[in-house]
């Protein structure tokens, strides 16, 4: 069945880098803040997989209360970066239907769930981990860089019992961190733990490394997309 790109709104105008040969898996990835699919439909382009379909969705531009309001990507609005900031909550599961829409519109296309990876960086990464974990199909795993889990007093302990409890999660942050510190890093690993299999979730941490991805980070997201999603 061939879906329809319009009836799912992020799909419209995302980057999709397509795989050489035929598509047996996905991995849909949402950028940070102000920022859009583009550059890590770069950054993924550089360690693809040939089966693999990479789709890069652009956030809506939204007013950002953190930034004095103004209008910049953004999957929903922020108001702080610690652990104890007021958050949007509206915007955040709304932002997570939109994100599943794109799950499904693949899974429609023949692409089963437990062969789509959703991942993200920093606000990216955090709709990412909000979007899977209670998520109804069994997705093959969630990649996390330099984020948090949101809503995270109030998350869901469905997902301890939901399709997803023993979802692999890779989460990587950047030891030198000015935007999210490490330390928050951390702490949203020990609170995944308590909502996934333990063992399934890993930390990486990168000495040097600020609000930014580095190569090997990038080995290391390689390597989790080819364990979880080998070649049938």
């Amino acid at each position: 069945m061939c879906g329809n790109n319009m009836s799912v709104p992020l799909l419209a105008d995302a980057v999709t880098v397509s795989g050489a040969e035929r598509e047996t898996a996905a991995v849909i990835f949402l950028h940070g803040l102000g920022d859009t699919g583009h550059s890590w439909a770069d950054a993924l382009s550089s360690i693809r997989l040939p089966y693999v379909k990479y789709i890069c969705p652009h956030a809506p531009r939204i007013p950002v209360t953190l930034n004095m309001k103004m209008v910049m990507p953004s999957w929903f609005d922020l108001m702080g970066l610690t652990p104890d900031a007021p958050e949007d909550e509206v915007g955040i599961k709304k932002a997570a239907e939109n994100i599943k829409a794109i799950i499904e519109h693949e899974m429609k296309n023949g692409i089963p769930p437990n062969r789509i990876i959703l991942g993200g960086f920093s606000q990216g990464g955090a709709l990412s981990l909000y979007t899977a974990l209670p998520c109804q199909h069994q997705l093959a795993g969630i990649v996390a860089l330099s984020c948090w889990l949101p809503l995270h007093k109030a998350f869901p302990q469905a997902a301890n019992n939901g399709v997803n409890k023993d979802i692999a999660i890779l989460q990587c942050h950047g030891e030198m961190d000015p935007m999210i510190p490490v330390r928050f890093g951390a702490l949203t690993a020990e609170k995944l733990k308590s909502v996934v299999t333990p063992a399934k979730v890993q930390f990486k941490t990168y000495p040097g490394v600020m609000h930014s991805s580095c190569p090997q980070e990038m080995m290391a997201v390689k390597e989790f997309i080819e364990k979880l999603l080998p070649r049938i």
